[in-house]
């Protein structure tokens, strides 16, 4: 009988590496030995892990040796650093951060989607999507498949939990502040006052406000995270020339990104056939009656697996369009569920081959 492949978790102190570990507890075991590797200030550490008591490894490159694949959660500039190293060691590697999105020799993949780009790794690297753009774009694929896509119009309300601990943290700091005072909210910079300087990894106050940025600035104006919704959209489904233009907005939320999606077909749509497409997609729940107060809300997502989709409506302008509300758990498939899934296609790969 073949021996299991061995698995690398790379960054599991982290808030999505927990997550990692939860999911290898719960999901089907397809791994031999499983190996957590972090900074050297981590190393020594124990973690729970399919049942284990696990001594987290320090970052080397002989922390690869023998291992088939490797999950990576951590900054983009030390996946840059690191990913190349575990792949000369013999690993495929999984990549949760943004450092090869955008390359083209490295494929980004949905496994309800594209999982065949899975064999497509001259690198030995594969992508793992943006959280925000995995819990869209689980929705919007199925409906391409059934209508052609040529446009969207995204306006995403993140979660503090994109922004790590210290965007959790901060809410909850910032909350407490502003408890118990009614007063807070309704005259100008009151809510400011209260809170202070301590804005965590915010430009503003996040509790009692939304704050219609998040990433980093780019040219003319965009933010990272909303080119990122355009890039990986294109790249995911196959249609380098799609339309898309995205605002994102943080939210006092702990966890869970929404996003209202406007999307443009090549051809006339129904709502009720397009609820029936989503209903039986991959991944998705369909939670979609108004009139008894059924939304995809993330207070209901959190700590679930499928990106929860609503508020289907045909455009009253355009027989061609559709709007809608998703939302899905950032840590989970937006993050550490999707690398996983990967990692297991990788695994069934791997047991053919032996």
């Amino acid at each position: 009988m073949a021996s299991l492949p061995t698995l690398a978790v790379v960054g599991a102190t982290g808030a999505v590496g927990r997550v990692m570990c939860e999911l290898l507890s719960s999901r089907k075991n397809v791994w031999g030995e499983i190996r957590l590797i972090a900074s050297a200030r981590s190393a020594g550490q124990t973690r729970m892990c399919r049942g284990e008591e696990l001594t987290v490894q320090e970052l080397t490159a002989e922390a690869f040796d023998g291992v088939d694949v490797a999950m990576f959660d951590v900054p983009d500039e030390v996946a840059a650093e690191w990913a190349p190293v575990a792949v000369a060691r013999g690993a495929v590697v999984v990549d949760n951060s943004a450092a090869f999105r955008s390359d083209r020799d490295v494929p980004l993949v949905v496994p309800e989607i594209n999982p065949e780009q899975v064999r497509n790794r001259p690198k030995g690297i594969i992508a793992n999507p943006n959280c925000t753009t995995l819990a869209m774009i689980i929705a919007v694929a199925p409906l391409h498949r059934e209508y052609g896509l040529r446009e969207l119009v995204l306006a995403s309300y993140q979660a503090v939990s994109g922004a790590g601990q210290a965007g959790v943290d901060t809410l909850h700091d910032q909350l407490s502040k502003v408890a118990g005072d009614r007063v807070l909210g309704s005259r100008p910079g009151n809510v400011r006052q209260a809170i202070g300087d301590d804005l965590g990894p915010f430009p503003a106050p996040i509790a009692l406000n939304v704050v219609p940025w998040a990433g980093s600035l780019r040219d003319n104006g965009w933010s990272s995270e909303e080119l990122k919704l355009r890039n990986e959209s294109r790249k995911i489904l196959g249609l380098p020339d799609l339309k898309v233009s995205a605002t994102c907005v943080r939210v006092p939320v702990v966890t869970g990104h929404s996003v209202a999606v406007h999307a443009v077909f090549a051809t006339e749509v129904d709502a009720e056939d397009a609820r029936e497409a989503l209903r039986n997609a991959p991944g998705v729940i369909l939670v979609d009656d108004p009139a008894a107060g059924e939304f995809p809300m993330p207070i209901d997502a959190v700590g679930t697996d499928p990106s929860w989709v609503g508020r289907i409506r045909r455009s009253v302008d355009d027989p061609r369009a559709l709007d809608l509300f998703v939302t899905g758990d950032n840590l989970r498939k937006g993050a550490a569920l999707n690398t996983a899934q990967i990692a297991e296609l990788l695994a069934a790969e791997l047991h053919a081959a032996r």
